[in-house]
């Protein structure tokens, strides 16, 4: 049994949980996730692990409430348990080398995953420029913690908060200033397939965190295989990060898209808003 010590709502539809796990926070690494069952009869939850404390023996989740099991999750408060957490799973981040210059982006809950890379590089002596966005201000959290780390640019499509417009093209000023060895992406699928994209003509390495069905984390099922540089890899054991320009986008979108749930909607919605704003 997992005991939760804090549950603070980040945006609308986002949460963080700290959750004593000792062992797991003494060997975590940037980049690996955990599989959360409730309880008995509940369904199999992978999460990043966003932040970790060896010394206190905590772990940071953080959770889009988008079903049942995630709606759960986030209703637990200060003192309830949860069943089972399985990890540290998956390969961690590889980071760029000290005093090179990598720029993280987060789009949404992918703010949560990108945080725990933010702090590796910063770790280890790289200079690190992170770009968040959201819909609106709202929408925005882990700026004040990213800032720990190096300058965070903010970015709001509504231009409530921050910048106003996609985190694509705060991205792009950094990349045109020259001087970016490495970018790590992570958020909907469009972001992650935009991004790659736009930094595939500057040369630049360019890390996505994949996010296909996965259920048991350890290669077994299948469910969360993805195509990458023409091969079959499992987001699970592979990754859950591979280089952007080597992924098959449309593949991953096509295999997201053989389940009707709310995330696919939410996918479908992001890029009905990034055709609008081109036009």
């Amino acid at each position: 049994m997992f005991k939760v010590i804090a549950n603070t709502q980040l945006s609308p539809n986002v949460w963080r949980l700290d959750v004593m796990a000792p062992r797991i926070a003494q060997i975590r690494q940037a980049g690996q996730f955990v599989i959360v069952c409730k309880g008995e009869n509940c369904e199999r939850v992978p999460l990043t692990i966003a932040d970790a404390s060896p010394k206190e023996g905590w772990i940071s989740l953080v959770i889009q409430a988008i079903g049942k099991s995630t709606r759960q999750l986030v209703a637990l408060q200060a003192g309830e348990f949860i069943r089972d957490i399985s990890g540290p799973l998956g390969k961690p981040t590889e980071l760029a080398a000290p005093g090179q210059k990598a720029v993280c982006v987060g789009g949404g809950v992918g703010t949560g995953v990108v945080h725990p890379i933010a702090q590796g590089l910063h770790a280890k002596g790289v200079k690190v420029v992170s770009v968040i966005g959201g819909r609106s201000k709202p929408w925005v959290f882990f700026e004040q913690e990213l800032k720990r780390y190096g300058e965070v640019v903010v970015c709001t499509d509504d231009g409530s908060y921050g910048r106003k417009g996609f985190v694509t093209d705060a991205v792009r000023e950094q990349l045109e200033a020259g001087g970016v060895d490495t970018v790590y992406a992570v958020g909907p699928v469009p972001m992650m397939r935009a991004m790659a994209q736009l930094t595939k003509p500057f040369g630049v390495h360019t890390v996505v965190s994949l996010n296909p069905i996965m259920v048991d984390g350890t290669g077994m099922c299948g469910g969360c295989r993805v195509t990458v540089g023409n091969e079959v890899k499992f987001a699970c054991v592979d990754g859950p990060e591979f280089d952007g320009h080597q992924v098959d986008f449309d593949n991953l979108w096509d295999r997201l898209g053989s389940y009707k749930t709310q995330e696919k909607e939410a996918l479908d919605l992001f890029l009905q808003e990034c055709q609008c704003a081109k036009q």
